[in-house]
């Protein structure tokens, strides 16, 4: 049964599971679905169309669903799912998807064990992965992808249609105007890269010969002159090792173009 403050505004048609905690002053609209154990503060807006699952906390002030900022968006019932276990912290905004007419996804979806600090906004259409960290103030431009593990440091900036691959790290202000690839550190305005994020990784417990070959092969990409077609294959022929493959086949599905 859920625990619901009186002072709370609840859509009777919203489904909230087990052990749902919704504090004061908060809304939340019909077509919601909250899984168990997810915890609410005060003064938070969930929208309609909005999915969200088990064991979630979601911290005052947040607006949570609401429509996407594209003047093409004309009320259609697009959606915002979001996973298990995430922390979303205060004033954050995440906004559901545009519609495919006008070139949308119909969705936002964030994964699961994700934390999103104060102030940070997610547009329409953003795809997050699992565990990724997005400090203070960092904010996703529309259609946006997020893989896992990914840090965003604090006011990190990603333009529309950009990714940011999975084990990297942005530094603080941090501009992304193309693709940041996985497993580097990316810093400036515009962004940069700045090699390998060694320190996330040897935290995630890559091994040695993995981190020794991710370098190399980011020496091949960066450092050695090439054009893309010749450094993608010399990254490939270089191990067998599927987080190098990984690296390369990022570098080879841009549609914004990758940092250098």
């Amino acid at each position: 049964m859920a625990d619901i403050h009186p002072s709370a505004i609840i859509d009777p048609s919203a489904n909230l599971g087990d052990g749902v905690v919704v504090g004061p002053y908060s809304i939340i609209e019909g077509d919601v679905s909250i899984g168990r154990n997810t915890w609410v503060g005060p003064h938070v807006m969930i929208r309609k169309h909005t999915d969200i699952g088990v064991a979630n906390r979601i911290f005052q002030y947040c607006s949570i669903g609401e429509m996407p900022q594209h003047q093409g968006y004309e009320g259609e019932p697009t959606r915002l799912l979001i996973g298990d276990r995430n922390t979303i912290r205060e004033y954050s905004t995440i906004n559901r998807g545009t519609d495919t007419r006008i070139g949308g996804l119909g969705l936002t979806r964030i994964g699961n064990d994700n934390i999103l600090m104060a102030y940070t906004h997610i547009a329409h259409d953003c795809i997050l992965g699992d565990q990724t960290i997005f400090a203070n103030g960092a904010s996703l431009a529309g259609h946006v992808e997020v893989a896992s593990h990914a840090i965003l440091g604090g006011f990190t900036l990603v333009h529309q249609f950009c990714r940011v691959g999975k084990h990297c790290i942005t530094g603080i202000g941090c501009i992304c105007l193309q693709d940041i690839p996985p497993y580097i550190v990316a810093a400036g305005n515009p962004a940069e890269p700045h090699g390998i994020n060694n320190t996330g990784l040897k935290r995630r417990e890559f091994d040695s010969k993995t981190i020794q070959l991710l370098n190399q092969a980011y020496r091949i990409f960066y450092r050695n002159g090439l054009d893309m077609t010749t450094a993608v294959e010399k990254m490939r022929n270089l191990s067998d090792d599927e987080h190098v493959h990984s690296f390369a086949d990022f570098m080879t599905c841009s549609k914004r173009g990758i940092i250098r």
